[in-house]
């Protein structure tokens, strides 16, 4: 959002942040770029990388917009080149959405603050190995139905599809890594009147908890990197 730059930094920023903390924490450099497709800037070709994050959005993966339909057919292309790819909560459920499965809004409605999920199958990038993690989340939207050949890997009586793998070339998860609480925080404050009273005092009181937000975003460098000795 661009009313909280001026203190926590634009989101490719947050993105770029937490993959290089992670990649020193593993003791490896990761060189992020960053390609603003809403306004169709691509990569030259699909192999001008080692492997893609489609990050967080405001907007729905179901709507209409161009931007979004040339999104879909560009992970489409990486999928069947399987390339690696990343998708954080709206890269995660538009990759669901269109590689077989569906997302919609559910009941349940707004999921804010930090969730706990249970890891239910494991892929060889994560490690370290945890039963569980929490990490902070900001979503009305789920994956629904996972997609075809996809192996679910996390989730929550909230989110039953919180994360899934696709073979080794797909790594997508419903939370965020990349925020911290006090942008969590700001999210929830300004979207007060939206998720409503209930959903906003839980969302505040959960920030206390201890998040995995570095380990999760060492599955995602490993997944990247490809190299399964990292």
């Amino acid at each position: 959002m661009e009313q909280f730059q001026p203190t926590h930094g634009d989101y490719p920023q947050m993105i770029e942040w937490i993959l290089s903390q992670a990649a020193t924490e593993l003791g490896e450099s990761i060189s992020c770029d960053t390609h603003n497709v809403v306004s169709g800037d691509y990569p030259a070709t699909i192999d001008s990388y080692d492997g893609y994050v489609i990050t967080g959005s405001r907007q729905s993966v179901y709507d209409t917009d161009a931007w979004i339909s040339e999104l879909r057919r560009y992970a489409v292309r990486l999928h069947e080149a399987k390339i690696p790819l990343v998708g954080i909560c709206f890269g995660h459920q538009l990759i669901a959405d269109e590689l077989g499965g569906r997302t919609e809004a559910v009941e349940a409605g707004w999921g804010v603050g930090a969730h706990q999920y249970d890891v239910i199958d494991q892929h060889w990038c994560m490690s370290p190995a945890m039963d569980q993690y929490r990490v902070l989340v900001s979503h009305k939207d789920q994956v629904t139905t996972l997609p075809w050949g996809a192996k679910r890997l996390a989730s929550s009586g909230f989110c039953p599809n919180a994360m899934f793998s696709i073979d080794n070339h797909v790594f997508a998860l419903q939370g965020h890594p990349e925020f911290l609480p006090g942008y969590s925080e700001e999210l929830m404050k300004w979207r007060r009147e939206i998720i409503g009273e209930r959903v906003y005092q839980t969302g505040i009181a959960s920030l206390e908890h201890q998040l995995q937000s570095l380990e999760i975003a060492q599955w995602m460098v490993r997944f990247l990197k490809g190299d399964q000795s990292v």
